[in-house]
C-alpha cells in the first residue's frame, strides 16, 4: 500500500456497498480508498474499528426555514453573526450543508436575505454546516394551497415578475418551489433552468396533466410531499401521485409525524424510484429553542412538543432537527436504515447532483450510525470531533500487503 496512508476506518456499513468496508485515509482525512474488510491493509497503521456501524456523510437540509430564533426571510447584515452560529449549531446537529429557505415575502426582504447570504464569511474557527445557496418557496404559490404564507405577498408567475424577484441573486439561488400550474407557457422552468436552478414544484393545485408537463420542462423535485397539494385519487393523481412514478423526480417529506402520518410515508418509499425520496427539516426559527409562542412574520406561531401551528391551527412548521426524521423512520418500522440514513444523507445530494460518500471526500464529515439491540433505535454521533484523527478510539492493526 502507499506510504500516504495514514489512517483506516475498519469494519464499517457504508450506504450502497455490500458487506463490510474499510477505508483508507491520509494525514488531512481525506479518503484515498475504499475496499472489502478481506483486501489487504498497509502494516501496523492506525485504525478505528466501527465495528459494523453504518457511516455516512452528515446530512444536507434542502428545506429549512431558521435556528436560534432567526428566520431566514429576515437576514441581513445585522444578522451575519447570528447566521453563522445557526450553522455551527447545524453542524452539532449532524447536517453538513443546507439551503436557506426564504418564504413567502415582500421582494425587498427576499433580496437583502439573499445578499446576506451571498455575503456570508465565517468569522470564527468552529465547525460549520455549509450554505449552498438559497431555496424560495414562494411568491409564485397557489393562493388555495399557500398553507402559512401570507397571501398578501404571493404573486402571479410571469417571466417578469420571476425575473424582478430574482434581481442580480440567481447564482445564489438553488432550489425555487412553485406552483407550475400558475405559468402553462412554461416559460418560468425553462428560465429557472437556464439559472441552473432546481425547480420544486409545491404549494400547487396542480393536476396530473400539468405536474407531468413541468416535469418534461426540466422540474426535478417536489417540496413537503402531500403537504400543499391535492389528496391522492384514484381518478386524479395529482402533482404527487406524478412525481412517485416519474423517474429523476425527487420528493421531499417531513418524517416528524405531524405532517405526514407514517403509513404514508412507508407507501411513498415503496411508490418512489429506489432512492428518489429526501428528508427535510422544514424547521421554523425556534429550532433549538424551547416549545412556546414566538413571533413569525407579522405572525405568532405555537411550538408545541417540536410542531408549530399559527393561532388559527394553521400547521406551519416544526422545531426538529433533520436527523430526528432519521431516527423516526427507523423507530416507525416503515424502512431498513441504510434507506433512512440515505434519506438525509446522500439522496439530497443526489437530488442537487452533488457527489455522496467516496473516494477524496473528507471523513470529517462522517457521521457513525448504530442501530440497538431493539432494532428500533438509531443513534448517530460524529466520527470526528476534533483537529486531528481521533486516535484514542484507534487501534494498531496488521494486515497483509501485497
Amino acid at each position: 500500500m502507499k506510504s500516504s496512508f495514514c489512517y483506516w476506518i475498519v469494519n464499517a456499513h457504508l450506504l450502497g456497498y455490500q458487506g463490510r468496508q474499510q477505508l483508507a485515509l491520509d494525514e488531512l482525512g481525506k479518503i484515498l480508498a475504499i475496499m472489502p474488510m478481506d483486501g489487504a491493509r498497509s502494516v501496523l497503521q492506525s485504525s478505528v474499528d466501527v465495528a459494523g456501524d453504518w457511516l455516512s456523510l452528515g446530512g444536507l437540509d434542502l428545506q429549512i426555514n431558521g435556528a436560534l430564533g432567526l428566520a431566514f426571510p429576515d437576514l441581513g447584515p445585522d444578522k451575519a453573526l447570528l447566521l453563522e452560529e445557526v450553522a455551527a449549531f447545524l453542524w452539532a446537529q449532524g447536517v453538513d450543508a443546507f439551503l436557506p429557505t426564504i418564504v413567502t415575502t415582500a421582494v425587498g426582504n427576499i433580496h437583502r436575505a439573499l445578499d446576506c447570504i451571498a455575503c456570508f464569511k465565517p468569522q470564527g474557527h468552529q465547525p460549520i454546516a455549509q450554505i449552498l445557496g438559497a431555496h424560495l418557496e414562494g411568491p409564485f404559490l397557489n393562493a388555495q394551497k399557500r398553507g402559512a404564507h401570507p397571501e398578501a405577498y404571493l404573486q402571479p408567475l410571469t417571466l417578469e415578475r420571476l425575473k424582478q424577484v430574482l434581481g442580480s441573486y440567481a447564482p445564489w439561488v438553488k432550489v425555487m418551489t412553485l406552483a407550475p400550474e400558475l405559468d402553462e407557457s412554461g416559460e418560468a422552468i425553462a428560465y429557472l433552468r437556464t439559472q441552473n436552478i432546481t425547480v420544486s414544484l409545491g404549494h400547487s393545485n396542480a393536476t396530473a396533466a400539468q405536474a407531468q408537463a413541468a416535469f418534461a420542462r426540466g422540474a426535478t423535485m417536489v417540496t413537503h410531499a402531500f403537504n400543499a397539494m391535492p389528496s391522492l385519487h384514484h381518478r386524479e393523481p395529482g402533482l404527487l401521485g406524478v412525481a412517485a412514478l416519474a423517474p429523476g423526480v425527487w420528493c421531499g417529506a417531513i418524517a416528524d409525524g405531524q405532517h405526514v402520518a407514517p403509513q404514508m410515508l412507508q407507501w411513498l418509499i415503496r411508490a418512489t424510484n429506489p432512492g428518489e425520496l429526501f428528508l427535510v427539516s422544514d424547521a421554523l426559527a425556534p429550532l433549538g429553542l424551547p416549545d412556546g409562542r414566538y413571533p413569525w412574520d407579522s405572525r405568532q406561531i405555537e411550538v408545541t412538543r417540536g410542531t408549530a401551528r399559527l393561532p388559527d391551527g394553521t400547521l406551519s412548521g416544526t422545531t426538529l432537527p433533520l436527523l430526528e426524521g432519521v431516527k423516526n423512520l427507523v423507530k416507525w418500522g416503515i424502512c431498513d436504515p441504510e434507506t433512512a440514513i440515505a434519506s438525509a444523507t446522500e439522496t439530497p445530494r443526489q437530488a442537487l447532483g452533488l457527489p455522496g460518500l467516496g473516494v477524496g471526500q473528507s471523513a470529517r464529515q462522517l457521521l457513525r450510525w448504530r442501530l440497538a439491540s431493539d432494532s428500533k433505535t438509531l443513534t448517530w454521533q460524529r466520527l470526528w470531533t476534533g483537529d486531528s484523527f481521533p486516535v484514542s478510539a484507534t487501534r494498531s492493526i496488521a494486515g497483509a500487503t501485497p
